[in-house]
């Protein structure tokens, strides 16, 4: 999934057309792809508006890699060309309960500090690797350069979590001459 945005949850947007009725096709930022079609209504934006769309049918085309959804009130090839590069998105409220207490995204922009509350910055980007998950934590007053990658992992690295606060506690040691981190 991707950012939230005002309060809504940007999961992908139109990127084409699919047919002649109407149906468009869509660039899902959801994993897997077709779970966007799991929720409804679309939150879509339209000229500067977010407006409600019921989403009425949809499936994925090309062995899973093309989704192609059918709105209501965009009934024909000229209707859904006007929808072409809307962002799509929900309300938080559509979200299921997530079995961490939070998603991913919610953990972006939050400031990340040491047991001993030493602020080491602020999150902007999760990695994704094959043994685990990795925050990018900002280092406070720095642009582009100094950042630090912890291992998101739970009860060694990660000590606490909390996305209303927009915080997370670390168990972290910082090497003095590395600053390539």
């Amino acid at each position: 999934m991707s950012a939230i945005n005002d309060d809504k949850i940007i999961l992908g947007q139109i990127n084409g057309i699919y047919g002649v009725q109407g149906w468009v096709k869509v660039f899902s930022h959801t994993d897997p792809r077709q779970n966007i079609l799991n929720y409804s209504p679309w939150l879509i934006k339209v000229n500067q508006t977010w407006r409600s769309f019921d989403v009425i049918d949809g499936r994925t085309q090309q062995g899973g890699k093309l989704v192609v959804a059918k709105i209501d009130g965009i009934d024909d090839r000229e209707i859904a060309r006007t929808f072409m590069g809307c962002e799509i998105a929900i309300s938080p409220e559509q979200l299921p309960e997530s079995d961490s207490g939070y998603y991913w995204m919610q953990l972006m922009g939050c400031q990340v500090f040491l047991a001993d509350n030493t602020l080491l910055g602020k999150v902007t980007e999760l990695v994704e690797t094959g043994a685990h998950d990795v925050l990018r934590v900002q280092k406070p007053d720095e642009t582009g350069m100094g950042s630090i990658l912890i291992p998101f992992v739970m009860e060694r690295f990660i000590l606490d979590v909390d996305v209303k606060a927009k915080t997370i506690k670390v168990d972290w040691t910082l090497e003095e001459d590395d600053d390539s981190l």
